[in-house]
């Protein structure tokens, strides 16, 4: 009996084992929650610096002579680019990806005349053909033509990729873009109306987008003037929602984002068609295209074999082009 009682006293309450493993799984739980933190954080950090060194690539303005540009971007097209043709060149980040991919697209300041849209019927339809005089005296209907079949201008300029390496499909915006359709009127007044036209639509278009995010407040301490300006744009929204945009006159608009402290709409637009720009080529045309020994230009490294034709032009790249090709061909190596 004495054994069996000491046995018994002897005994342990609790497994100190298990103790110790639900002790362990409790700290195992805090560390790897610890490290997910840690993780998102380093990630989040790396992604702004990317992104930001990706922005500080394109953001100069009106810079670089456009066809030494091109002429490392694409020798093709460079040849072809005089300065009688008043063109500029802009970059933009884009992708569907992270980290974004850098586009270029040419633009013409000059006029262009599109021979197709001074006559876009389609003259092989039957429908073309002259009347006769027994199809117009003898009271018959004439069939109004449905402009099917007529010319609509495809621009087959869209955004193109900065890049070297070429896809299987293609790129997805370099598709998109250069198969858009645009109304292009012969008329170069018809033209500006409807350049006009559709900057008054982005405009209330954007000025819904902030009242709709509560954006829009009236800048004055009088609360009667507040609510006037309150109501004012209830009313515009509310028009826009019934009638459609074209119901809206643009100096309503003006006015409303006058009495409120939303951003400029065309100092927006302004500033934005300035950034990532090259200077135009009409300020180049008594320059000569190869840059002088005293312009700065950036080397390539860490470049891959399969880089040295682009390698070999890199001691006559303009700044702005090596900088711009340098990123990526250093993002295709890291993320290949």
């Amino acid at each position: 009996m004495e054994k069996n009682n000491y046995a018994i006293e002897s005994a342990p309450s609790s497994h100190p084992v298990e103790e110790m493993m639900e002790l362990d799984g409790r700290q195992q739980r805090v560390y790897h929650r610890a490290a997910r933190m840690i993780q998102r954080t380093w990630r989040r950090h790396v992604d702004t610096r990317v992104f930001q060194y990706f922005k500080n690539l394109v953001r100069f303005r009106n810079q670089g002579d456009p066809r030494l540009l091109l002429k490392n971007v694409n020798p093709r097209e460079a040849n072809i680019l005089d300065a009688a043709a008043g063109v500029h060149i802009r970059f933009r980040l884009g992708g569907t990806t992270f980290p974004p991919s850098i586009y270029y697209k040419i633009y013409t300041h000059r006029p262009i005349v599109d021979m197709c849209a001074n006559s876009p019927k389609d003259y092989t339809h039957p429908r073309q053909k002259r009347s006769v005089p027994r199809q117009i005296h003898n009271g018959r209907t004439q069939v109004q033509d449905d402009h099917a079949g007529w010319y609509h201008r495809v621009e087959n300029n869209g955004w193109r990729l900065l890049s070297g390496k070429a896809a299987l499909l293609g790129d997805i915006i370099t598709l998109e873009t250069n198969g858009r359709k645009v109304e292009f009127h012969h008329s170069k007044l018809q033209r500006r109306q409807d350049v006009d036209r559709r900057k008054k639509r982005r405009k209330i278009e954007w000025l819904k987008q902030m009242y709709d995010r509560g954006c829009l407040h009236a800048r004055t301490e009088h609360s009667e003037t507040a609510m006037l300006v309150e109501r004012s744009a209830q009313g515009m929204m509310d028009a826009v929602e019934q009638l459609g945009p074209n119901h809206i006159v643009e100096w309503e608009v003006d006015e409303l984002l006058e009495w409120t402290n939303a951003l400029n709409f065309d100092e927006y637009i302004n500033d934005w068609g300035v950034v990532g720009t090259s200077n135009s080529s009409e300020s180049w045309k008594d320059k000569r295209l190869v840059p002088s020994n005293l312009e700065p230009c950036v080397e390539f490294s860490g470049l891959g074999q399969e880089d040295s034709q682009v390698d070999t032009y890199s001691s006559v790249l303009h700044p702005l082009v090596s900088s711009l090709i340098k990123s990526e061909h250093s993002k295709a190596n890291l993320f290949d």
